[in-house]
Order: structure tokens, then C-alpha cells, then sequence
């Protein structure tokens, strides 16, 4: 299962599964229609009220890469339900249904205990996803993301731009991660199930 699908890492995930022979069938519940494809089943939902006993749920693996921006969500709390609620109640219900194996999109710098908003909706929802008790847990944390995304994030798109001029000088941990790449490993991971909790910090991605 990928959540998230229509974004600009989701989409990467989308593509890379579709083309991989492990790989026997995407389920991608969107708002709107994706492009068919004889692998992808697309359920067209309202994340507020997902149908709990959709036989669609019996999935090995999920790959959620939901997520937005403040601006776009219009305020604290709805980009909260986006990032954190949405995120977890697809954990539990494809756990509910049988997934062993649950990959997230996470932050650089996602705690908790974090002063930043965005940082603690991130920690939060990886903490609350270790509490699921998944059998295989992979927290993938990038910090600034490469590609092109449909709808614009002008502050992102310049600190994106300003880390590739500053490449030779920035540690490994704050150079932008191209999408690809944070696709692959969570893509792996959902495939892999290797048990436990493993996090994959931005320096290890590229």
C-alpha cells in the first residue's frame, strides 16, 4: 500500500513499485483518480472517513509518504490531522487487516519534545507508530527533498536551490536528497521487512 501517492516522493514510490517484479500489486487510495496501470488498484476516498473493512486493506506493506505544508493545510491543527493523524490511522487499519511492514517519509529533525511545530507533528507520529507495535518499523528522515513538485513551496524550492550551491561546504546530513533516493529506501524497506525499528537519517540516503 502507498499513501501519498500524488506527491512528489509518492509518486517516485509509485513508479519505482509499479516497475518492480517483487512488486504484485500497488494499492494507492487517492482524493482524485491516478493514471491506470494493470499493478495499481486506486481507491478514491475522503481520509476523514476511510471505510475500516475495505478488503483492499489486506496489504503486506505500507509506504506512506503523506504530507503537507501549513500554508496549504490553512492551519496548525489541519496540517496536524494530515500529518500525523492520516499517517497513523492508515497504520493501524492496514495493521488491523494484516501489514507487518510500515514505511514512513518522516523529517530531519522530527522529536517529540521539539519546540518547532513541524519537528514534534513528525516525532509524534513516529512515536505513536513505534506504539502500534509494527514487526518492521523504518523511520526514513530527510531533510531537504530534490525534484519538481506540482505545487510550488517557494521557501523550500530556495533553500533546495542555496544547499546545491552550498554542496562542497554542507555536511552530508543537510545536502538535499533527490526523491528518487528517499523512494528507493522506502521502498526497500516495505519489501525488506527487516524486524524492529530502523531509522535512516538523511546522509544515509544519497
Amino acid at each position: 500500500m502507498l499513501v501519498g501517492a500524488t506527491g512528489l516522493v509518492g509518486h517516485c514510490v509509485l513508479q519505482q513499485a509499479l516497475a518492480d517484479a517483487r512488486v504484485q500489486q500497488v494499492v494507492a487510495p487517492t482524493r482524485s483518480a491516478l493514471p491506470p496501470h494493470p499493478k495499481l488498484l486506486n481507491p478514491q476516498v475522503d481520509f476523514d472517513h476511510l471505510p475500516e473493512d475495505a478488503a483492499w486493506w489486506a496489504v503486506d506493506a505500507v509506504v506512506c509518504t503523506l504530507g503537507t505544508t501549513i500554508k496549504a493545510a490553512g492551519s496548525q491543527a489541519a496540517f496536524y490531522r494530515v500529518d500525523h493523524d492520516y499517517p497513523l490511522q492508515v497504520a493501524r487499519l492496514a495493521q488491523r487487516h494484516g501489514a507487518r511492514a510500515y514505511a514512513l517519509n518522516s523529517a530531519l529533525g522530527a522529536d517529540p519534545a521539539s519546540r518547532v511545530f513541524y519537528s514534534r507533528t513528525k516525532g509524534e507520529l513516529e512515536r505513536d507508530l513505534q506504539r502500534l507495535g509494527y514487526p518492521s518499523l523504518t523511520l526514513v528522515r530527510p531533510g531537504l527533498i530534490g525534484g519538481e513538485r506540482e505545487h510550488g513551496r517557494p521557501a523550500e524550492q530556495l533553500a533546495v536551490r542555496l544547499s546545491t550551491l552550498l554542496k562542497p561546504l554542507l555536511p552530508k546530513r543537510y545536502r538535499v536528497v533527490p526523491a528518487e533516493r528517499i523512494a528507493h529506501h522506502l521502498l526497500q524497506a516495505a519489501l525488506a521487512g527487516v524486524p524492529g525499528v530502523q531509522v535512516l537519517m538523511s546522509e544515509q540516503l544519497v
